[in-house]
């Protein structure tokens, strides 16, 4: 048996989803430097990407995950990599990245470590995205500094460049965003414990810079303004910093009538090994404002997570990448579809709340034959109830298939967990589920 996080799993096991369902948010693969974009009712978060291998930083490329609800996130892959700027080197060096959108195109603004900024455009927030310039967006004599960039857009429709460390700077964006305008600024005066990663936003009347703050451990420190320029007054710690984690990165979204602050730590990585690796993991927790615009401290990211904003339909096609919580799967993406790979007995993924309404009576799944197994569906716990399981049997050839089967029927909200038994090595790979009423 094959567990990704065997302290995460015996509490899931025996408390059901109230364990850490969504500490951290994504576990198939290391993400870090969350980006969110709020796009037609739907969150885009776009992340960095440590390797399964990295020792030290190795980023190749930048990953895109969407989600409704703040706890099930669904994967689409790598939408942009270092290979998408011609003029960069393509070995290492794809860190904190950040999208917003103007005029229904889609601004992915990038750095390369030691290489600057570039910028990518495209139609769609899924991609592809292309480098219109061949160059870098950014270019000053202090190329080194210059990382993790945040577009903004005021409401008078001026836009703004954030980035830097460890000093701040930012420089005015032409409405093509693609272009500056003016000459780069930097910030004489940045806030207290100003360390990297700047991420700017408007709430009410107010201007805030949140930051990666201290090193190390980074906590997650924030300041606030009348204007988009500054000057900017040192508030306080959106999140402190704690020897549970090691580096940080703020992203932090409006959504569906609450305030969400993301970022990562090292916690899937620590339930692996003692030993320390750049391998990180994104999280995210409500955020809280008090009546004069300051923000509540949050000590750490919560077990629990956010609570969910809406029920998952479980009888819509559903894609298997879609997952709040897992144990030992991964993913990967071929030129036609992503799906679940890398299943052994013992592993299993979860969905969080599943309105099944009067209940569900059958079973759909398109998965792919490897060696074959059992997938058993159980409700609020790896070992919760059993309501129904589907074989995925030795047969000719290993193309994908749709099997199903039939299901007991349990009305109400529940989270689905997928408990997946076999043999040894590689059971099945998964591309959807659906359940039919």
């Amino acid at each position: 048996m094959r567990i990704l996080n065997k302290a995460v799993a015996v509490l899931t096991i025996m408390m059901g989803c109230t364990a850490a369902a969504q500490k951290p948010i994504i576990q198939t693969k290391y993400t870090a430097d969350p980006a969110p974009m709020i796009y037609n009712d739907t969150i885009f978060l776009y992340t960095s990407h440590d390797e399964d291998d990295a020792e030290g930083f190795k980023m190749l490329d930048w990953l895109l995950y969407t989600s409704t609800d703040m706890v099930n996130w669904t994967e689409h892959g790598a939408v942009a990599s270092l290979k998408d700027f011609s003029w960069a080197p393509q070995d290492n060096g794809a860190w904190a990245v950040q999208c917003i959108e103007r005029n229904g195109k889609f601004y992915l603004y990038c750095p390369m470590h030691g290489s600057g900024i570039g910028v990518l455009v495209s139609d769609s927030p899924y991609g592809p995205f292309k480098d219109p310039l061949g160059k870098r967006l950014i270019d000053t004599d202090h190329i080194w500094n210059d990382i993790d960039p945040s577009p903004f857009i005021d409401d008078d429709g001026q836009a703004y460049l954030y980035w830097g460390n460890p000093d701040v700077y930012y420089v005015k964006l032409n409405e093509d965003m693609t272009s500056i305008e003016g000459e780069v600024v930097k910030i004489d005066s940045k806030p207290e414990n100003y360390q990297e990663g700047p991420w700017v936003w408007k709430h009410d009347d107010h201007y805030y810079l949140a930051y990666a703050s201290t090193c190390c451990p980074e906590g997650l420190g924030y300041a606030m303004s009348d204007s988009p320029e500054g000057p900017w007054e040192y508030k306080g710690m959106i999140m402190d910093a704690t020897e549970k984690t090691r580096g940080n990165h703020p992203g932090i979204i409006e959504y569906k009538g609450k305030s969400y602050a993301f970022g990562h730590s090292y916690d899937i990585l620590k339930s692996k090994t003692s030993t320390f690796y750049e391998r990180r993991s994104v999280d995210a927790d409500e955020m809280k404002y008090n009546e004069d615009g300051t923000i509540q401290t949050i000590p750490y990211w919560n077990d629990k997570g956010p609570e969910p904003i809406e029920n998952l339909n479980p009888f819509h096609r559903t894609e298997a990448e879609t997952i709040a919580w897992s144990e030992g799967v991964k993913t990967n993406k071929t030129e036609d579809k992503i799906y679940v790979t890398a299943i052994e007995d013992g592993d299993y993924m979860m969905v969080q709340g599943a309105d099944f309404k009067n209940g569900a009576t059958k079973f759909k799944i398109f998965a792919q034959l490897v060696s074959g197994g059992t997938i058993e569906i159980r409700l609020d716990g790896a070992e919760g109830q059993l309501i129904g399981s589907s074989k995925i049997e030795k047969e000719a050839g290993n193309t994908y298939k749709l099997y199903t089967s039939n299901m007991e029927k349990v009305p109400g909200v529940h989270d689905i967990y997928f408990v997946f038994k076999g043999g040894d090595g590689e059971l099945f790979n998964l591309d959807y589920w659906e359940f039919q009423k």
